[in-house]
């Protein structure tokens, strides 16, 4: 889904994200954790990815056994990297936050000017789902259409937020 660069956006993505977690019947500690994790990448894409004009995506993949979380922004000049902040900072503790929940996390530079930053969540086998502990095809890019497992698309940015 595409998200507009503001906090509003980093809380309707983690908002959504939950409600369409939800719908694949994940153990709830997975879903706490995993809504934590949307809020941390979306938040940072809005602060630290921002590009007016440009929105960040959000994608949430779950096969074999793993939830992956990714967010892409425009702003693939700027890779993070975590540092600890100050002890008596504000903010600055997101990376923090995703590397002590995530089971694994990074970001990689993407086609000009993309980066993703991603983390994924091991997941114990759900019986009633059946994507999960199944092999995977490698990520593709959405083609616009609902596929398993996979949020449908959003209208763009300006017209998610027209209601306003």
């Amino acid at each position: 889904m595409l998200l507009s660069p503001t906090p509003r956006g980093a809380r309707l993505a983690r908002l959504l994200a939950t409600e369409w977690l939800r719908t694949w019947d994940l153990p709830h500690s997975s879903l706490e954790v995993a809504a934590h994790l949307v809020a941390e990448l979306a938040s940072n894409a809005a602060v630290h990815g921002r590009v007016t004009g440009r929105g960040f995506r959000l994608v949430l993949l779950a096969d074999a056994g793993t939830l992956r979380i990714e967010v892409t922004d425009t702003r693939g000049d700027d890779l993070p990297h975590r540092r600890p902040p100050a002890p008596d900072a504000e903010s600055g503790r997101g990376l923090v936050l995703v590397e002590a929940l995530a089971d694994r996390w990074g970001a990689e530079p993407g086609p000009v000017p993309r980066k993703t930053v991603w983390a994924e969540l091991d997941l114990s086998p759900n019986p009633g789902k059946p994507n999960f502990g199944a092999p995977v095809a490698p990520h593709q890019e959405p083609r616009g259409e609902k596929e398993p497992d996979q949020a449908p698309p959003l209208p763009p940015a300006a017209a998610a937020h027209s209601h306003g």
